[in-house]
């Protein structure tokens, strides 16, 4: 970390400028401000915008459940932070956590001083989890995953990895296979256990404001670098019969780079940010925006999940799934394997192992309605499944951290 100081130190400031937020920058670099300090109940990190979306279910219910408990909520990146902020209860603050320097980490955890930490899926931090160790800050780590990339660490990774794992108060696994990987890397057998996947409580009630663009579409969620053209290149091989193609890239920023990559394709856009309309010729529109996902997965007819047709491990399909789409998703799902493996055995979606692929999947499923509504109909029946999902989270947490024990007892 001493030696990645200057490029990380550097990437912040740039970070900073490109979203004109200085908050980024002081509280990245721990120079916390001192008025903010106050003693937390509960601080739950959540790197970015995926682990943010997916805790806020059990913030909202730890809200509901638990008499006055305080929880602050952190984020390493700037898009994580604004759906935080809108989607947070009022009373719960969101901050950036520190960069894994051992000063930084010390003003943070001086300034908020959390009588318990849970830490979403992976983040390894190992000044982070010895800071809190020595302040007997009990750190459990919920929705645990660990991908292939981390499991095919260079050998002083991994001792890093199992320094960090010894001192941590429980893991709460999302999968059997990632319970294994956690112990086969270091962790306690006698504090890892299996809870399920967080990312299968139900979200927030069903929002006013679902968006209409004008013509029936089909879903393009989370696309990441490259996919728009795959996607829109397949797309304009289709009888579309005048849908729209949707696309809500997982980085709004990149829609610069998206424009570019589409040029070639001769194709007509329009994208929302600029308010630009759509009109009959359009044939993708491009939702540069943030936090609207939900409100276009609503009246899509259809979703493709992004992340996957390029190789990096894929995005939550469970969002879909939950609001009765069919899914589609590519070849690279390495963060959601076991997921992919259950939607596509039980009928709920499909998966394209390359563009040609893709073509075939997607004209099947524009001239088969029925199809498409029966595999949304299992979608919700596996969702509906695991409905329980946030109360046994909160059995394990109330069994493990006293402070929460206490205030929802």
């Amino acid at each position: 970390m001493v030696l990645l100081a200057i490029p990380l130190g550097l990437y912040t400031l740039w970070q900073a400028i490109r979203y004109k937020n200085s908050y980024y920058l002081q509280e990245r670099l721990g120079l916390f401000r001192t008025d903010i300090i106050k003693s937390h109940d509960v601080w739950i990190h959540a790197a970015s915008v995926g682990e943010v979306n997916a805790v806020m279910p059990l913030i909202h219910h730890m809200k509901d459940e638990c008499k006055n408990i305080s929880i602050i909520l952190t984020t390493t990146t700037p898009t994580g932070a604004q759906i935080a902020r809108k989607k947070l209860p009022p009373e719960y603050s969101c901050y950036f956590l520190p960069i894994d320097w051992p000063y930084g980490i010390a003003r943070f955890l001086g300034s908020m001083r959390p009588a318990c930490a849970l830490i979403m899926e992976t983040e390894l931090w190992p000044n982070l989890f010895q800071a809190c160790n020595d302040r007997n800050i009990p750190i459990t780590i919920i929705n645990g995953r660990l991908s292939n990339r981390t499991m095919n660490a260079w050998p002083w990774m991994k001792d890093i990895y199992a320094t960090v794992l010894a001192s941590t108060h429980a893991i709460l696994a999302r999968s059997q296979t990632d319970h294994d990987r956690f112990i086969s890397l270091g962790a306690s057998p006698n504090t890892t256990e299996v809870t399920g996947n967080i990312k299968f409580a139900p979200g927030p009630l069903p929002s006013k404001n679902v968006i209409q663009p004008g013509r029936p579409y089909v879903l393009a969620a989370s696309t990441r670098d490259g996919e728009e053209k795959i996607l829109v290149r397949t797309w304009k091989k289709l009888d579309t019969e005048g849908r729209l193609l949707v696309i809500v890239p997982r980085h709004p920023q990149r829609i610069q780079q998206i424009l570019r990559d589409l040029e070639a394709l001769n194709v007509e856009v329009a994208v929302r940010s600029k308010n630009e309309p759509v009109k009959s010729g359009t044939q993708v529109y491009l939702a540069d925006t943030i936090g609207e996902l939900t409100s276009f997965f609503r009246e899509a007819e259809l979703v493709f999940v992004g992340g996957s047709l390029v190789p990096f491990g894929g995005q939550n399909i469970l969002e879909p799934a939950e609001e009765g789409k069919a899914v589609i998703f590519g070849p690279h799902m390495e963060n959601f394997a076991d997921e992919a493996a259950l939607l596509v055995e039980r009928g709920a979606a499909l998966q394209a192992f390359d563009e040609a692929h893709l073509h075939s999947i997607l004209s099947v499923l524009l001239e088969s309605p029925e199809k498409v509504e029966a595999m949304a109909e299992s979608g919700k029946k596996i969702m509906l499944e695991n409905i329980d999902i946030l109360e046994r989270y909160m059995a394990a947490l109330q069994r493990l951290h006293p402070v929460i024990k206490d205030k929802c007892g």
